[in-house]
């Protein structure tokens, strides 16, 4: 008898798992949301069909069943549940009828981060998520800009960086701290071997080239001061606007004139801050970030903007999360003034009753960019020399999966189902 059961069972056992799904499940039922992105791309990398469901159970992932799957969600401490082919179709029937979409990822973007090789006195986030999720990225800096490095890769973060040149405007507090001379020297360096006369020259031709791989189809993403630098360098392309105190002349006399909003991918109309003492760059940056007394993460919280999932999948992808309402953090750029933001700009992440807008998007030619404020999603406010944050203390960061949405951004395709 027991010969004939298993015989029966070896029969059956194909059938009754046939169509069996994996899904990962990002609401708050999730164990590590930071870890299940590095999964999905993982799967990506192995060649799996990795489904994005979104804005169901806060974004979940949907995988055919797989063994070597389900060892990388255990070793990873990913929580998720196997899934029969009848309960997928429901799922499937749920998204057709809700606010809900269904995107077919279909392969692993290439990353690199725009970053210094030399360990500065602080982190950047992306690095910090990325690296925890275990998604692999390769560094890059000016040379390898400028020698056309970008079109290796489909996805761009560019760390906190000044791209005015104005070595971010650290002037007042850190000019003799040994980090600041260094990073004064390493830049300087840098550009007289690239044949600039001036560290705003070198960042003008890197801003230039990054723009031109994004009209070709590529994704950016930056956060902090290499959001409104990045913006204020293209409207200064033309112009000096360089205090003599960062490179020995002044900057010209109509520089505020001359700037040309129509080159900058998100911003317009901003006004310069042209102080070296002051730790701003322009008027874009709301509050600023060094005014007193401090709200609190709470009290700065931002709201997600909810998009129609099969009509705006783009936003609605780089919005999944499970919640809506985000706890501040601040940085050299906290926040963007609304009134400084194009029209063409999708907004998608504010300070509900405020002119603070914190999250946006926008389209460039063939490409896109994607621009968030602040520093760190868990530190409200991160100084220079603090410690890095450790992601296994934040493992469900709602800020952190901001990051992760957009690094997994550029595998989707929407896919069409019949209906």
């Amino acid at each position: 008898m027991k010969k004939i059961v298993f015989f029966l069972l070896l029969i059956l056992l194909p059938n009754l798992t046939l169509g069996q799904k994996i899904l990962i499940y990002m609401d708050l039922q999730q164990t590590d949301h930071l870890k299940a992105y590095g999964v999905a791309y993982w799967a990506l990398e192995k060649g799996l069909n990795v489904e994005w469901l979104l804005n169901y159970r806060g974004g979940s992932f949907v995988m055919d069943e797989n063994r070597e799957l389900e060892r990388e969600l255990r070793l990873r401490g990913v929580a998720s549940s196997v899934i029969t082919g009848s309960q997928a179709a429901q799922i499937y029937a749920t998204i057709e009828e809700e606010n809900m979409e269904v995107v077919l990822l279909e392969k692993a973007p290439s990353i690199a981060v725009y970053t210094p090789q030399n360990k500065l006195p602080w982190d950047d986030a992306v690095t910090l998520a990325l690296t925890y999720a275990e998604i692999p990225y390769e560094k890059i800096w000016d040379k390898e800009v400028l020698r056309g490095d970008l079109d290796k890769y489909d996805w761009l973060h560019l760390h906190h960086e000044d791209f005015t040149g104005q070595f971010g405007k650290f002037y007042a507090s850190f000019r003799n701290a040994p980090w600041y001379i260094e990073e004064v020297k390493m830049n300087e360096a840098m550009a007289a071997e690239l044949g600039f006369k001036k560290v705003s020259g070198m960042k003008k031709a890197v801003v230039s080239i990054i723009r031109e791989y994004v009209l070709r189809g590529g994704f950016l993403f930056a956060m902090c001061s290499a959001t409104d630098t990045y913006d204020i360098a293209l409207a200064a392309l033309k112009t000096d606007i360089v205090p003599a105190v960062f490179d020995g002349d002044p900057p010209d006399a109509n520089y505020q004139a001359k700037l040309d909003f129509s080159q900058t991918f998100a911003f317009k109309n901003f006004v310069l801050n042209m102080n070296p003492f002051i730790y701003e760059y322009s008027d874009i940056d709301i509050p600023p970030s060094y005014a007193a007394p401090l709200r609190g993460a709470d009290a700065d919280a931002f709201t997600l903007f909810e998009f129609s999932a099969k009509y705006d999948p783009v936003p609605t992808m780089l919005t999944q999360n499970h919640v809506n309402v985000i706890k501040g953090f601040m940085g050299q750029t906290t926040a963007f003034r609304r009134s400084k933001i194009k029209d063409t700009v999708v907004l998608m992440g504010e300070i509900p009753g405020t002119e603070s807008v914190k999250y946006i998007h926008g389209n460039i030619g063939r490409g896109t960019f994607t621009f968030l404020g602040g520093h760190d999603p868990e530190d409200y406010q991160h100084a220079v020399g603090d410690p890095p944050t450790q992601l296994s203390l934040h493992r469900n960061s709602p800020g952190y999966r901001l990051i992760l949405n957009n690094v997994l951004f550029p595998a989707a395709k929407k896919k069409k189902r019949k209906t």
